[in-house]
């Protein structure tokens, strides 16, 4: 029982101590959403045709959680652990039959 009361005196006063010093991780970690998104322009060498692709970089590692090349590529060239290039050779998903 002393052992209990004795933890719990610890921590209200690790609480209390992180209350009144402003401690909040909030300041630690600073990102927003909206600086995640990155959004790429492809223009055509024929026209001056530009496509906007909105992709964000969301966590998806594996080909089979993505909708298309082009997303595999974005994800590939900008997204951290992506595991869609198995033989290095900067194209993703070669095997996937859906692309």
């Amino acid at each position: 029982m002393k052992k209990l009361i004795f933890l719990v005196v610890i921590g209200f006063a690790a609480w209390h101590y992180c209350e009144n010093q402003g401690f909040d991780l909030r300041d630690k970690i600073n990102v927003e959403l909206s600086d995640l998104k990155i959004t790429k322009k492809y223009a055509s060498n024929s026209d001056s045709f530009v496509q906007d692709l909105n992709f964000t970089c969301d966590g998806r590692q594996y080909c089979s959680q993505m909708t298309s090349r082009k997303e595999a590529e974005f994800f590939l060239e900008n997204c951290p652990d992506t595991k869609m290039d198995g033989d290095l050779d900067g194209i993703p998903c070669e095997n996937d039959s859906r692309f």
